[in-house]
């Protein structure tokens, strides 16, 4: 596993973070949802694609493919 995916994945729970908080005070809870759901799907496409990426390493290297 790399370390960079661990910040990536901090980075975007910060910055959802701080704009959640920012949409809430503005009294736009709505939006403040959206843009945590958005948050969410994004970082979930990201550990999607990395788990992928392990099955076909697993897969290479018994030789299942």
């Amino acid at each position: 596993m790399d370390v960079d995916l661990i910040f990536k994945i901090a980075a975007i729970g910060i910055l959802v973070s701080v704009l959640n908080q920012v949409l809430t005070r503005s009294g736009r809870e709505e939006q403040a949802t959206m843009v945590t759901l958005a948050g969410l799907v994004v970082v979930l496409m990201v550990v999607v694609q990395q788990i992928s990426d392990l099955f076909e390493l697993v897969k290479t290297l018994f030789n299942l493919g």
